[in-house]
């Protein structure tokens, strides 16, 4: 069965460098959450001390939880191979890290959409890198999940790969195999324009694990988001705002629908928000829902009873 975990996503800031919030924090707040693990992100200033890595999954396990996943941005699309090289070199580190936080999962992007660099150049340089850090991976029985990504907040160019075509270009190149796989964001969908159930469609055979988010509008509409998108170097756009799980625009009873008729048996993770004023409730709100949807379409149930 499907198992959910949860994000930090409005507190990525607070725990990275510079930030003054403890992972510890953010563990105990799972408490407060109907879930069965915590997804990690590589930029965590704490996760910088390798010896530490044993003491959070500790931390986390003593809530009865685990780290399924671990969230990383590798930028492989430059023209520079030296800088490619730098960028795997992070990539293998921060699979290290997956393993000896005992996640089975560590995401994997294709780079930065630059102008000067071609589409077929731009799917070389990201399908070289990926396979290189796969076997990597696959030493430390790590499996990595490609994404179809929106936008690093420290990039300034978009995903290379955020467009469905693209996207599906650069996965005829990656081989199917136990140790390699596909997190589906249904919202970063949304981001571009496009339509999440025709990707899912796509690539629902190779998904093993997903980010669950909700997007709704705020002072436009789908052909302003799409005009939007024409600026390669447009961040997230202010139209579009990140909400609880359910009251946005993806549609979770087909996106589930299709899931189980692929016999998805992964990780739900919960990627909810940017206001930590809001988002530990919003969070909350947010598995209460995705539990009562699992349960609906034979992904999963609940683990615990919250209050």
């Amino acid at each position: 069965m499907a198992r959910l975990a949860a994000f930090p996503k409005a507190w990525l800031n607070d725990l990275g460098a510079g930030g003054t919030m403890m992972l510890r924090e953010w563990i105990e707040m799972s408490r407060a959450f109907d879930i069965d693990g915590l997804e990690f992100y590589a930029g965590f200033r704490e996760l910088a001390d390798a010896a530490r890595w044993s003491e959070f999954r500790r931390q986390v396990e003593d809530q009865g939880l685990c780290i399924p996943m671990l969230c990383c941005s590798p930028d492989f699309t430059h023209p520079d191979p030296f800088f490619r090289r730098e960028q795997i070199d992070f990539e293998k580190r921060w699979i290290d890290m997956a393993a000896g936080l005992g996640a089975e999962f560590c995401r994997v992007l294709s780079g930065q959409r630059r102008p000067d660099v071609s589409r077929a150049d731009g799917i070389r340089f990201a399908a070289d890198a990926i396979a290189e850090c796969r076997r990597h991976a696959a030493e430390r029985g790590v499996t990595l999940i490609l994404e179809n990504h929106y936008k690093d907040g420290f990039w300034v160019y978009p995903e290379f790969a955020q467009r469905i075509d693209v996207f599906l270009d650069l996965l005829r190149e990656i081989p199917e195999g136990i140790d390699f796989g596909v997190n589906f964001d249904p919202s970063n969908c949304v981001v571009c324009g496009e339509d999440p159930i025709e990707l899912l469609e796509a690539v629902k055979g190779r998904v093993v694990t997903m980010h669950a988010s909700d997007r709704y509008f705020e002072g436009g509409t789908l052909a302003d988001l799409q005009r939007l998108d024409q600026d390669p170097r447009a961040g997230y756009a202010t139209i579009l705002k990140h909400g609880v799980i359910g009251r946005g625009l993806n549609d979770y009873d087909r996106i589930f629908s299709i899931l189980h008729g692929a016999g998805f048996d992964g990780w739900i993770s919960i990627e909810d928000g940017a206001d930590p004023g809001t988002t530990f409730e919003d969070i909350r709100q947010s598995a209460l829902f995705l539990r009562r949807k699992m349960a609906e379409h034979g992904l999963g149930a609940h683990r615990r009873q919250i209050a």
